[in-house]
């Protein structure tokens, strides 16, 4: 479930990067990843958002007869499935709808006992868990569930599952381990949240949802900044200039956010070798 990696110059399948457009270049490394990998085509979580749009649209350029779009409800705000739709539409991108309220409702029913049970620690964790840690653990199981999905599309059609995160996300870890960021490529992982907007303009993604406040879709009218803490623009000012480009206070947050969330990026931690 990890982001492919590989990273070249030249492809193996012949295409050369240089002098190429930013859309030219990041569909031909798509490309590159089927060839290197021996899949057919992709499967993309369209969540209606500028993200998902971007790289729909990608996937298209790179496998066009090989791109499925999932729209995957899930207790979510409407206006998320009809974006998603209309991106959908725009692009002609063939789609499937799978809602997965009824599971998420079933899964909630059947976990929640793993925490009712006494066992140790349980006074600890009682004691010092809050509203949001409680809500979060529950929001978090839609996007696992959804990545749940993509992957059984992926596996039965011998696609590859490109996910939606942008550099900016990863370099906090806004994002569910094993649920939005699990996907086998990230094509606009190296690209900050301002530089996809771009690329969404370039790629003809409806201005509407260019407009869209982010969200990660976790519950109805959660938006991204209001759970970082700062905007998108202070964090990408951090990111492209460094800590002195914000104040002090900002930097020492993006700097815990980034070490915190290490683990997020990186394969499950092993001990040294004997």
């Amino acid at each position: 479930m990890r982001a492919a990696t590989r990273r070249g110059t030249p492809c193996d399948c012949g295409i050369e990067f240089a002098g190429m457009s930013r859309v030219e270049r990041l569909a031909g490394w798509m490309r590159q990843q089927l060839v290197s990998s021996g899949s057919h085509g992709f499967v993309v979580g369209l969540s209606g958002g500028v993200d998902s749009a971007v790289v729909l649209r990608l996937a298209q350029l790179a496998a066009p007869r090989a791109t499925l779009g999932l729209i995957l409800p899930c207790h979510s705000d409407p206006q998320d499935e009809c974006d998603a739709a209309a991106i959908a539409e725009r692009f002609g991108a063939p789609t499937r709808r799978i809602d997965l309220s009824h599971v998420y409702d079933e899964a909630i029913s059947a976990l929640r006992p793993a925490i009712a049970e006494p066992g140790p620690g349980a006074a600890l964790a009682a004691s010092s868990a809050d509203a949001l840690r409680a809500r979060l653990a529950l929001a978090n199981v839609k996007p696992r569930l959804r990545m749940t999905a993509l992957y059984f599309a992926a596996n039965s059609l011998h696609y590859l599952v490109a996910g939606g995160g942008n550099r900016s996300e990863l370099a906090i870890g806004y994002f569910t381990k094993y649920g939005d960021g699990g996907a086998d490529l990230l094509p606009i992982g190296r690209l900050v949240k301002r530089e996809v907007r771009a690329l969404a303009r370039d790629l003809g993604v409806p201005e509407a949802i260019l407009d869209r406040p982010p969200s990660a879709g976790l519950w109805i009218g959660q938006r991204d900044e209001d759970d970082m803490g700062f905007t998108y623009d202070e964090l990408e000012r951090y990111l492209d200039e460094g800590p002195q480009a914000v104040a002090p206070a900002l930097a020492m947050k993006i700097e815990r956010l980034m070490r915190s969330s290490e683990h997020k990026r990186q394969l499950a931690a092993m001990p040294d070798a004997e």
